[in-house]
């Protein structure tokens, strides 16, 4: 069962969204250069979709997406849960997943996603706003995965921050 052990409304995870970010604990993937390195603990509230529900609620009108921060050790709940999402809320919520994978399952559905970001953070090579960042900001179309990493490199984003 995933847990969480926070969450906060973003502006810079994904572009152009009002976003919830759900932090989920029980990391396995442990980047050495961790900036949350409490997510690779097993703690936090079970997310459950009645625990989804409470914060879409909460938040209602004000948020845009929902991203997932975490859950690499399931993410056939990650799914489960963007489904949920999907099926469930009556606005038009987007759904995006923070995988520290550099790249997903074979068999993972990408179906009920707008959004998937992928990489493990090194330092080193910085975050998506780096142009030598390892990490990889995907806009799902079409059940296709399209790259829009350069989006953070743009000018007008990098003012906006």
């Amino acid at each position: 069962m995933l847990k969480y052990i926070s969450y906060d409304i973003v502006f810079q995870e994904i572009p152009e969204e009002i976003t919830l970010a759900v932090n989920i604990s029980g990391c396995t993937i442990r980047c050495k250069d961790c900036h949350s390195p409490h997510l690779q603990e097993d703690i936090g509230e079970p997310l459950t979709r009645e625990a989804l529900s409470h914060l879409i609620n909460r938040y209602g009108n004000a948020i845009t997406c929902i991203c997932f921060m975490g859950g690499d050790s399931a993410p056939h709940e990650i799914l489960r849960l963007a489904q949920f999402v999907r099926k469930q809320t009556s606005a038009n919520i987007k759904t995006a997943w923070y995988s520290g994978r550099s790249s997903l399952l074979d068999e993972f559905s990408i179906d009920c996603f707008d959004y998937i970001k992928t990489g493990k953070y090194i330092a080193r090579l910085g975050g998506l706003n780096s142009l030598t960042t390892n990490q990889r900001l995907y806009r799902i179309a079409n059940r296709e995965m399209i790259d829009i990493t350069a989006y953070f490199h743009n000018n007008n984003f990098k003012q906006k921050q």
